[in-house]
């Protein structure tokens, strides 16, 4: 028998925003593995199971770690944030399985931050929507250039990962100008801070106030499409119907 490792999305953080298929997967493992900021976000029911984890940067040797441990007999989970599949580990861990066929891997899915912060701020991505990161850690700026010219062009809604960092404070500001070449300057606009968590704060805007809002990486972006209003303060994308 292969042995088996689960790549778990854990949501938002928050237990309750937890899916039961992710719990319940974690429940069932030995070994519980993943960046140390996430580890600390599990409950009192993986207290007692083994937790492992590397220094930001360190993906690749998590992943291995993961194979490593798979190996010794242990039942694996490695958790990521949201959804594993989205900007998250689970291309990495199907690469570097390539070397590893004694391992068979599972995803488990879980809540994005691009849905999970859309029910915060009430409906922003009820239509066509699209998600861009704004780190340019692995992906060149240039291509995320490309992508916000092609998503304002397209009248998609966008949801907007990893919007600001020390090393990137003006990357929201610098995307907003991007997108004010063609988009209006009223766009209504949102963002949550934290989601799922105790200090989780949300703000409505529009584009022309997002541009010099300072926000930090923990931090979801949304902009609006041409349909989109605020109603009742809350951020909402039409989705066609005839009233």
């Amino acid at each position: 028998m292969k042995h088996k490792i689960y790549i778990v999305g854990m949501g938002p953080g928050e237990e309750a925003m937890m899916t039961m298929q992710a719990y319940d997967t974690l429940l069932a493992c030995d070994t519980i593995i993943g960046y140390q900021v996430y580890l600390k976000l599990l409950g009192e029911a993986f207290a007692e199971k083994e937790q492992l984890s590397t220094p930001m940067k360190q993906e690749r040797e998590r992943c291995i770690l993961c194979f490593e441990k798979a190996r010794e007999g242990k039942k694996v989970s490695l958790i990521c944030s949201g959804d594993a599949g989205v900007y998250g580990m689970a291309s990495l861990m199907y690469e570097i399985g390539e070397s590893y066929p004694d391992c068979e891997l599972s995803v488990v899915p879980g809540v994005t931050a691009a849905l999970s912060g859309a029910a915060c701020l009430g409906a922003p991505l009820n239509h066509d929507f699209c998600v861009i990161s704004l780190s340019d850690l692995l992906t060149p700026w240039e291509k995320i250039e490309k992508r916000l010219r092609a998503a304002a062009d397209g009248d998609f809604a966008i949801a907007i990962y990893n919007p600001s960092s020390r090393k990137r404070a003006d990357y929201l500001m610098r995307a907003c100008d991007i997108l004010l070449e063609t988009v209006e300057e009223t766009r209504p606009c949102g963002y949550v801070e934290n989601i799922g968590r105790d200090e989780s704060k949300m703000e409505l805007c529009t584009l022309k106030e997002l541009r010099d809002r300072q926000v930090n990486m923990f931090t979801t972006v949304f902009i609006g499409n041409s349909e989109t209003k605020i109603i009742d303060g809350h951020l909402v994308t039409k989705r066609g119907y005839h009233i």
